[in-house]
């Protein structure tokens, strides 16, 4: 509920400051006093466009204040319009920008009238009311919307698109089907080849260079045979022991050369098969090193980490199997709970009208007709529709011309309504209207004030009659400087009001008498 607002230099409000209450409060006052100027000002503490012409002549900013009080919160909206430059607003204090304070603005103030703020307009909120009037249970959709939603995450999370995976998983899957194929059992088995590979391509010329050593070494006159006879001729001569010990040792190494010589040349043999063999293996191991390594021991553990990441994506191609299974189930849930919400939408919706219709009546609207439509499942687009006339089209709510029409519809929407912000505001909802009708919407106000803050903006006694609190808004002339000033009355101070209102004359005592009159019977 609004329980003060405050306005400085706006329009030809130099400073106002108005202490509210709960219920119904109507201001009052010559045209041109400044009482729509203190809708505006309502309408930017809430978040409504900012001009600044509305600066009055001779200041450099205006100021609009309002200190609001919902449960056991009390929250402090502030507003700044400068001459030159940006308007700014503040919460509590706290610099906010313009959408933080309309957001919080539609949740305290609902302005009804020639304005923008009016939160009825909003689609979300004419399903809104529709779905509190008809009670339609949200729960069921609401869970599945959420299921949904839910694993929809879980799939994004999975990174990459099914495609992209697909192909991840074949190319890994030959990387490591191709290494495991090579069968390395050895890292070093590639140095292995290369030396095998040495021996089997010159055999011939191994052996004959075998050969050729043996000759020389074994062979007649060859380097066994001059040792020999070196040592037959130092045998026993003493000064020549230790060089004949030596021979000696020598002729024993020399002996065990020639034969391991022998043995090595035994097992040189040609064979083109194997030299084949060794071949292609040592170009396999080349191609695998070129492509997935240096060496084998970087080959063997990038086999390792593809072995891992295709497990991975295995188990991740699992996951998202049963994601999109589980996503299809969900999927059939939200349509389920989508086309039963419809149904109670629809069901709902000529009710809605009817209940609001028949108000419309009694707000001097008899030829209006309204309608609220309803989209395709799940039914999102709830839209009301009126028609002020015969023969006009049914146009939605923010597309009727006359402001005190709509603002009699919304009344109207209102009394059917049970939730809307703590505080509504009603600009000339009188419009056009008198007599009978006037009353019925007075009373309706009346009652609406039993539920919410109610202000008021109305030329009409009988309208005025009924508030529970009343404020006169008056323009002062000085010189050149205009200025409003306003106030509370009651008593005698009220019936006079009244009787301006009644009769444009305060001093006729006949109109005194009838405003005393409208007051007795409230």
């Amino acid at each position: 509920m609004l329980e003060e607002l405050a306005v400085s230099d706006l329009g030809v409000i130099e400073h106002v400051s108005l202490v509210l209450g709960p219920g119904m409060t109507v201001l009052t006052g010559e045209t041109g006093a400044g009482k729509t100027m203190l809708v505006d000002a309502l309408e930017l503490l809430v978040g409504g466009r900012a001009d600044p012409t509305v600066v009055r002549p001779g200041a450099t900013e205006a100021l609009v204040e309002g200190r609001f009080v919902t449960g056991d919160e009390e929250i402090v909206l502030r507003r700044v319009i400068p001459r030159e430059g940006r308007s700014r607003a503040y919460v509590n204090g706290r610099l906010a920008t313009v959408s933080e304070l309309s957001e919080l603005g539609r949740a305290l103030v609902d302005l009804h009238g020639q304005h923008a703020h009016q939160s009825l307009l909003a689609a979300r909120v004419q399903r809104g009311a529709l779905d509190r009037f008809g009670q339609v249970d949200l729960s069921a959709l609401a869970e599945a919307r959420q299921r949904l939603a839910h694993i929809d995450e879980q799939l994004a999370a999975l990174g990459g698109d099914e495609r992209e995976r697909a192909r991840l998983v074949d190319l890994l899957r030959f990387q490591v089907a191709e290494i495991d194929t090579a069968a390395i059992v050895d890292p070093t088995e590639d140095e292995q080849l290369e030396a095998e590979e040495e021996v089997l391509a010159g055999a011939l010329e191994h052996r004959e260079a075998a050969e050729a050593a043996l000759t020389s070494l074994s062979g007649d006159g060859g380097a066994v045979d001059g040792l020999g006879a070196a040592i037959r001729a130092l045998d026993g001569r003493a000064p020549f022991a230790p060089v004949e010990q030596r021979l000696r040792g020598l002729a024993a190494e020399l002996a065990d050369v020639a034969s391991d010589l022998r043995a090595t040349v035994e097992l040189i043999e040609e064979d083109p098969a194997r030299l084949e063999q060794v071949r292609s293996r040592r170009k396999l191991l080349h191609d695998l090193r070129r492509k997935y390594g240096d060496t084998l021991t970087e080959v063997l553990a990038f086999r390792e980490e593809a072995s891992s990441r295709l497990d991975a994506l295995m188990a991740r191609e699992a996951t998202a199997a049963r994601l999109e299974a589980e996503r299809q189930a969900a999927w059939a849930a939200v349509t389920r709970a989508e086309r039963a919400v419809g149904r109670a939408r629809r069901r709902a919706a000529p009710a809605l009208a009817e209940a609001v219709q028949a108000n419309l009546r009694e707000l001097a609207l008899a030829k209006a007709r309204l309608e609220v439509q309803v989209g395709d499942d799940p039914g999102d687009e709830v839209t009301i529709l009126l028609s002020t006339n015969p023969g006009s089209p049914l146009l939605p709510l923010s597309k009727v011309a006359s402001g005190g029409e709509l603002a009699r519809t919304m009344l109207a929407l209102r009394l059917v309504l049970t939730e809307a912000p703590d505080t509504l505001v009603f600009d000339e909802v009188d419009a056009g209207i008198g007599g009978e009708a006037a009353t019925a919407v007075g009373r309706a106000l009346a009652a609406l004030g039993d539920r919410h803050q109610v202000l008021v903006v109305t030329h009409l006694a009988q309208v005025a009659a009924v508030a529970a609190r009343h404020v006169v808004v008056t323009k002062r002339v000085q010189g050149e400087q205009t200025s409003t000033t306003v106030r509370e009355v009651g008593g005698e101070d009220r019936a006079v009001e009244l009787a301006r209102m009644l009769s444009g004359s305060p001093d006729s005592e006949s109109a005194r008498q009838h405003a005393r009159e409208l007051l007795g019977s409230v």
